[in-house]
């Protein structure tokens, strides 16, 4: 949609609720539209989340009040969880949901199995980064994508612009430092995966930062990957005029306060905007909106990358507003020259520089100015004498220095809970009368309701007869078909055609008010109607005709990611090798390598795909590779178009990595029958999981990692340049990461390696390898012929001996479990089962 063109009822403000209480604040804040998830399927499982039940009542309430609710269903889907998906579906169709927010693109495939015309909108899941990932969406008719949080306003307004679908942008709350659906920390650590709706919040941890394999003092600052929460209110103007259609507040396990208080917010800003009104937020709306949860404000990634804003690194948990620094402890409180107002029961904390610890907090009992007790607000710029009471602070353990953060102001929480916790409708809205008639007839009257566009007639059931004293006027009609109060209607127009002097008794026009109002609000509620089909969620699955593999017929391959592993590769017998290098620069020698041994070899894409970045693609065919491993649906559209555009030359295999996120046999076929060759499942499948997609797929065109690093942060926020760099991006860095090799230590001693890729982006590798061999024999038996074993670090010789162990395995010469026991005896951080073991 053209930027030009964007009216105000073009764009949606989008906010979430977890309960009842937060959606009604939502709505009474001035929310266009909510998200909200049911009890299963949803990226927020800790939330408290709605009934499938209740979707009718959801919907029916929002729909009186002209508000759309969109359910998340942005998680992935296993086999054995198809048949609830559709059942979920079912219900959101028949209650009148407005869309679902999907993430698994064989959910979408199923969906439209479904319903052909049912609303689908792209998760920030899917991480759609690009032009060319929206363009591959199109084929299965989604209405919206949900960019990544990463898009700068230049690459959003580029996506809108060429892909020309509407498009959601996160334009409040928390951060993830790692790429939604790319993130595998949780699965790995703790068996809670993001892609769940389960994250155990790993970023927010604190990490020792190992350089070279030595520590690097950082004083207190100890988040490294911890961001600062996203605030862009004051660049509503520019994302609106970059196209943006639908801003969407994050924190569905956010309070009401929250909702309503950030709500009311962004819904000022978009009025302003509207209004020609270029005014930015006051500093005391930027407070108030600290105050309900903030880690520190941030613009994240909208004015393009700049490391050193985005990460504070001293403390992951919110905060509120800084009040200002202790400067004298006295025998009942403490001296500061407070830099935000404060009054009597606010809530602080002090902050000593190690929020590992307890820290001393409470609320605030009494404040003195010059010796003298404030009754009132202190206001900013103010010395104070800040009093706590007695039982919350012990004065013994506050230092001075210490940061003095106020956590609750609850003036401000009574505020925003009045907005939703009434008795009045939370909105009302216009409507049209025409009333008209003569004596001997009906007085008719048309109801319109503007905002919905619906229409009733409403008769007097008395006959209008000839006025003997004072005859019924526009003023008269306009009082009783005004009186309004108490519903969600306000008469904005009335018409009036009365043809002489007539008049039907009072208790008529009031009945007629009653009438036209309960026909219009029994109108509001109503749910849209889709189609609906009836759907055997297996009825596509592949038959069960895989023969089993046979010892010594499958094939393994090895993902290396450096030269000398490639060397080892070829020295082992490995027919196919995988170069997946940080800088491609070096694939021209890898490939020359491979062909000049007589073996093939894949050239490995980013894990993401900007606008602007097909120079790497074209890089990658210009060198001829026998495939391509691709990692996003935008380098995968890509291939296809370059295939599609140029039928006639030589184009390389298609491989569809782990990160398309592939968890069950709709993704199997969508991707095979777009375009793939091959694809590899997810790794967040167990063993079970893992077995059941395998049983319903075609194992024959199906590889499976069966050993490897796992990558579990994948992020544009870049460890080298934040850390070991003055500057802000990789145009002033100095490129450390060419120099220094980085991992993160974690609290129990572990150093997990970060390597960076050709777009200077980040991934953290799990220190301690997995494999997956005990379970070969399952695989083979299901008609699986391809295993790859990924080298992150290793030297050639171990090179050798785990391409060895796994070629002897697959000949039936040793069990997997034998593997798995010898490469932990011979590993000095062991090897874990990893993802498949649950």
């Amino acid at each position: 949609m053209s930027t030009k063109t964007l009216r105000r009822e073009d764009v949606e403000l989008l906010a979430p609720a977890g309960d009842w209480d937060c959606m009604r604040a939502a709505v009474a804040n001035g929310a266009d539209a909510i998200f909200f998830g049911v009890e299963k399927f949803n990226a927020r499982a800790r939330a408290n989340n709605f009934l499938m039940a209740e979707l009718p009542e959801i919907m029916s309430f929002l729909h009186s009040y002209g508000v759309k609710g969109f359910l998340t269903f942005n998680i992935l889907v296993f086999e054995n969880e198809l048949e609830d998906a559709k059942e979920l579906i079912d219900a959101c169709i028949d209650a009148g949901v407005d869309a679902v927010i999907v993430q698994d693109l064989g959910l979408v495939k199923m969906i439209r199995e479904i319903s052909p015309d049912f609303p689908i909108h792209g998760s920030t899941q899917m991480t759609i980064t690009s032009p060319e990932a929206v363009e591959f969406t199109k084929p299965w008719g989604m209405e919206r994508v949900v960019l990544g949080r990463e898009n700068n306003l230049k690459q959003i307004q580029k996506i809108g612009e060429q892909a020309k679908l509407p498009m959601e942008v996160f334009v409040h709350g928390a951060l993830c430092v790692s790429y939604s659906g790319q993130c595998l920390t949780s699965e790995m650590w703790g068996g809670r995966s993001a892609n769940r709706g389960e994250c155990a919040q790993a970023c927010r941890l604190p990490y020792d930062l190992m350089v070279d394999g030595e520590q690097k003092p950082m004083g207190d600052v100890a988040y490294l990957l911890s961001p600062k929460d996203l605030a862009a209110i004051d660049l509503m103007p520019e994302l609106i005029e970059a196209g943006v259609t639908s801003f969407k507040i994050e924190g569905r396990l956010k309070s009401p306060e929250y909702v309503a208080n950030v709500v009311s917010k962004y819904r000022k800003a978009i009025d302003r905007y509207f209004e020609g009104d270029d005014t930015k937020p006051s500093k005391e709306e930027m407070r108030e909106l600290q105050q309900s949860f903030s880690r520190g404000f941030t613009h994240g990634f909208l004015e393009g990358t700049n490391n050193k804003k985005l990460v504070d690194g001293t403390f992951p948990k919110s905060r509120g507003v800084y009040v200002g620094r202790v400067e004298k402890i006295l025998r009942d409180g403490v001296v500061c020259k407070i830099e935000a107002p404060l009054k009597r029961g606010d809530g602080i904390v002090f902050d000593a520089g190690d929020p590992t610890k307890t820290e001393e907090g409470g609320r605030i009992y009494d404040l003195r100015r010059k010796g003298v007790k404030l009754e009132g607000e202190a206001d900013e710029g103010w010395i104070v004498d800040i009093v706590p009471g007695r039982s919350d602070v012990d004065l013994r353990k506050v230092h001075v220095g210490d940061r003095i953060w106020k956590t609750n102001d609850p003036a401000l929480d009574k505020r925003l809970r009045q907005t939703f916790e009434t008795d009045k409708p939370y909105r009302v809205f216009p409507v049209h009368v025409r009333a008209f008639g003569h004596a001997g007839g009906l007085l008719t009257t048309i109801w319109t309701d503007v905002q919905k566009g619906t229409m009733v007639q409403v008769d007097s059931e008395l006959e209008l007869e000839v006025a003997k004293k004072r005859p019924m006027d526009y003023a008269l009609l306009e009082e009783q078909f005004g009186r309004l109060g108490g519903t969600v209607f306000q008469l904005e127009k009335l018409d009036v055609d009365l043809q002489g002097d007539v008049i039907v008794p009072m208790r008529e026009l009031n009945s007629i008010r009653r009438r036209a109002v309960e026909l219009l609000a029994g109108e509001r509620p109503k749910p849209p109607v889709y189609v609906k089909r009836a759907v055997d969620v297996f009825g596509d699955a592949a038959p069960r005709s895989a023969s089993p593999v046979a010892r010594g017929e499958a094939k393994l391959t090895a993902l290396c990611r450096s030269l000398p592993q490639v060397e080892a590769a070829l020295e082992a017998g490995i027919e196919f090798i995988y170069a997946d290098f940080e800088f491609i620069k070096q694939f021209k020698e890898a490939v020359e390598l491979v062909h000049a041994a007589g073996k093939r070899i894949a050239l490995v894409t980013p894990r993401i795909h900007m606008p602007i970045e097909n120079g790497i693609h074209k890089n990658i065919l210009r060198l001829q590779p026998d495939a391509v491993l691709v990692r996003n649906t935008g380098a995968l559209y890509f291939y296809l178009r370059e295939r599609m555009q140029n039928p006639d030359a030589k184009h390389p295999q298609l491989i569809g990595d782990f990160s398309l996120n592939i968890a069950n046999h709709k993704a199997v076929d969508l991707f095979l029958e777009a375009g793939c060759d091959i694809v590899t499942p997810s790794y967040d499948l167990n063993i079970q999981q893992m077995v059941d997609l395998l049983e319903r797929s075609n194992t024959s065109r199906m590889e499976i990692v069966i050993h490897q690093h796992l990558p579990m942060f994948h992020t544009e926020h870049c460890v080298y340049c934040t850390f070991l760099s003055e500057g802000t991006d990789y145009t002033n860095c100095g490129r450390p990461c060419e120099a220094h090799r980085v991992s993160l230590q974690d609290r129990i001693g572990m150093s997990h390696p970060v390597r960076v890729d050709e777009g200077c982006r980040n991934t953290v590798y799990n220190a301690i390898e997995q494999s997956g061999a005990e379970y070969l024999t399952n695989f083979m038996d299901l008609g699986v012929s391809h295993y790859r074993v990924e080298f992150l670090e290793e030297t050639k010789e171990q090179v050798h001996e785990v391409i060895d162990l796994y070629n002897r395995a697959l000949r039936g010469e040793i069990s997997g479990t034998q593997v798995w026991k010898t490469l932990k005896a011979t590993n000095q951080l062991g090897v874990t089962r990893g993802q498949l073991v649950k």
